[in-house]
């Protein structure tokens, strides 16, 4: 169970999508003055490094933030602009790197301590051992006292304790590795218990689109559960589509590990009125500025309570 390293995917396409959508939110929220407390039930290490072992076995962040980044240069130097969305998400990571190239990824728990104001609380959740304490390392070095707590238990049952915050505003993240099958089910069964300790909540789901059974079903299923508790709901999905040499000996032989997720979706329940309009400016410039080959595309719905 302790297999999987957010570290070897690190920036990847999914973690763009992701981000981009987390950053989205952590702004609109931010706009009440009223305390927000953020739970992140799969926080991983933290944040990474892009020019070290893990990221470069992969270099999946070479295929998606790095990739991205390039795409905002070239359109900013023939007097471009890309949508404010992806402009906000790159400059999260920027804020992190002094200068080029781009060392540092900023995970979940980062993006979010780096938009925390003084009033809002972090709960970051994570069991593997390596990731924990190194999470556990680089909190206690920001210096930020109780405001973020690093909480180490399982994040689908830990969330219940804190449901509902004692501001009646919050914001979860819910990320597991989907390493295991039970994960898939395990999601449903955690919003199925948050929604009723804090329906108004705002929750944040990220899935893989891949090929098991489990993966198809989630989408739908995440759909069919946010109608049933009569909650607003957008779904984005985000789908790089095939290399030339996907698979194939060139690939290996070139030293590239690759990946069988091309696409990952976001599901988020109550969220804010403008993030399906902010998701369909930023996603064909993003699948644009990603995409391989073939297979490529972007999908944003929405469902009204």
């Amino acid at each position: 169970m302790f297999s999987y390293r957010h570290a070897f995917h690190a920036g990847n396409h999914a973690d763009v999508l992701k981000h981009m959508t987390l950053v989205a939110l952590l702004h609109y929220l931010g706009q009440k003055d009223t305390a927000l407390t953020v739970v992140d039930t799969h926080a991983g290490a933290g944040v990474y490094r892009l020019d070290q072992d893990h990221a470069r076995t992969s270099g999946e962040s070479d295929d998606g933030i790095f990739r991205l980044q390039a795409a905002a240069a070239q359109a900013q130097s023939v007097g471009a602009t890309p949508p404010d969305l992806v402009q906000a998400y790159l400059g999260q990571v920027a804020a992190f790197n002094p200068g080029l190239p781009w060392r540092t990824y900023p995970g979940s728990p980062w993006i979010s301590q780096a938009l925390l104001r003084p009033q809002d609380k972090l709960k970051l959740f994570e069991v593997h051992p390596t990731d924990t304490k190194v999470l556990e390392k680089q909190v206690a070095e920001l210096g930020r006292g109780k405001q973020i707590e690093v909480l180490r238990r399982n994040g689908f049952e830990g969330l219940k304790a804190l449901l509902p915050p004692p501001s009646r505003r919050g914001l979860v993240l819910i990320d597991p590795s989907y390493e295991l099958k039970t994960d898939y089910q395990a999601v449903l069964d955690c919003l199925e218990d948050a929604l009723k300790r804090f329906p108004t909540g705002t929750y944040a789901v990220w899935y893989p689109v891949i090929a098991r059974p489990e993966a198809h079903a989630l989408a739908r299923k995440l759909k069919t559960l946010s109608q049933r508790h009569q909650r607003n709901w957008v779904q984005a999905e985000l789908n790089v589509g095939l290399t030339p040499t996907e698979g194939t000996s060139t690939q290996v032989a070139q030293g590239r590990t690759a990946t069988s997720m091309r696409a990952s979706g976001m599901h988020i329940i109550n969220p804010p009125f403008t993030l399906g309009a902010q998701l369909r400016e930023a996603l064909p410039w993003v699948t644009n500025a990603l995409k391989a080959s073939t297979g490529s595309g972007w999908t944003v719905e929405h469902g009204n309570a």
